[in-house]
């Protein structure tokens, strides 16, 4: 598996098309000490792509590269090519939403969750990381300097 941002850019990817959040079902076959997992993508009620690894995160990572196919946007080297000036307020998230640093924050919170992490402690984890980013930039809620 190469070293792309595939599930990152699925997630900004579905944001951009208005699907939601990918929904990632793993499960694993074999002898304890030789599993294999495969993973399925759904988004917006549907299969989106399929894939297989050493473990869940590279079937997922699989699985992502090919619905990323599958929508007609393979990553590339530095992600998709939505606009790093988007931004979008709402009253319960008064920060700017950037689509390639949200991906990013979220592939992180990925990378650093423990295998059996819960969706909300990997949302929570994205959302600390983001607003981490956001500030280092300059980036603040709206209404503060």
């Amino acid at each position: 598996m190469n070293s792309s941002n595939s599930k990152g850019d699925l997630i900004a990817r579905l944001a951009a098309l208005g699907m939601g959040l990918p929904n990632f079902e793993a499960q694993a076959s074999g002898p304890a000490h030789d599993h294999t997992f495969y993973a399925t993508v759904t988004a917006d009620g549907r299969v989106l792509g399929s894939g297989e690894g050493r473990n869940r995160r590279e079937a997922e990572r699989a699985a992502s590269l090919q619905a990323l196919k599958a929508l007609g946007s393979a990553p590339t080297k530095q992600g998709l090519a939505a606009p790093a000036a988007e931004k979008s307020y709402t009253s319960q998230t008064p920060w700017p939403i950037y689509a390639q640093v949200l991906a990013a924050a979220v592939e992180a919170a990925l990378e650093f969750a423990a295998e059996d992490a819960s969706l909300a402690d990997v949302q929570q984890d994205a959302a600390q990381f983001y607003r981490g980013l956001l500030s280092e930039l300059g980036h603040h809620p709206e209404g503060e300097a």
